[in-house]
């Protein structure tokens, strides 16, 4: 008896090491900054396998700087295996944003990059920031 409730104690330690070795990782995201577009109080987060598809979780105040210009300004996003997901803001305002991002290919999210633009039409190229790379580390 003794043996077998040895047995299940070290197996739920296992298991309780496994679940935390895969728990949500979260960071701050810099002030991004360029020409007529500012994102600001930006979070993240890596989701485990199981919640909310694993995704890249992001949150942050995207603002048109320069509302007199009459540009547009978004976020893209892109996450291993996928192209630039764009989300735009509003003309003349700071909106702020919640989004996930994730392949359905996969269990969880490792890798994925953002940076923040202002849209100057089809005859200018746009204006972006830096792109940040963000990555899952295993513990």
């Amino acid at each position: 008896m003794k043996k077998a409730m040895a047995g299940v104690v070290a197996a739920g330690l296992i298991l309780t090491g496994a679940g935390a070795a895969l728990a949500a990782q979260k960071g701050t995201i810099p002030m991004l900054r360029s020409t007529g577009v500012q994102f600001a109080k930006g979070t993240y987060k890596f989701n485990p396998p199981g919640t909310d598809h694993g995704s890249f979780e992001w949150t942050g105040g995207l603002k048109d700087a320069a509302p007199e210009d009459g540009h547009n300004v978004y976020v893209q996003v892109r996450v291993e295996g996928h192209g630039w997901a764009r989300y735009y803001g509003r003309q003349g305002a700071t909106v702020e944003m919640r989004h996930s991002d994730w392949s359905g290919a996969q269990q969880y999210t490792e890798d994925a990059k953002l940076r923040v633009c202002r849209d100057r039409g089809s005859l200018r190229p746009d204006n972006c920031t830096p792109t940040r790379s963000f990555s899952y580390t295993r513990r």
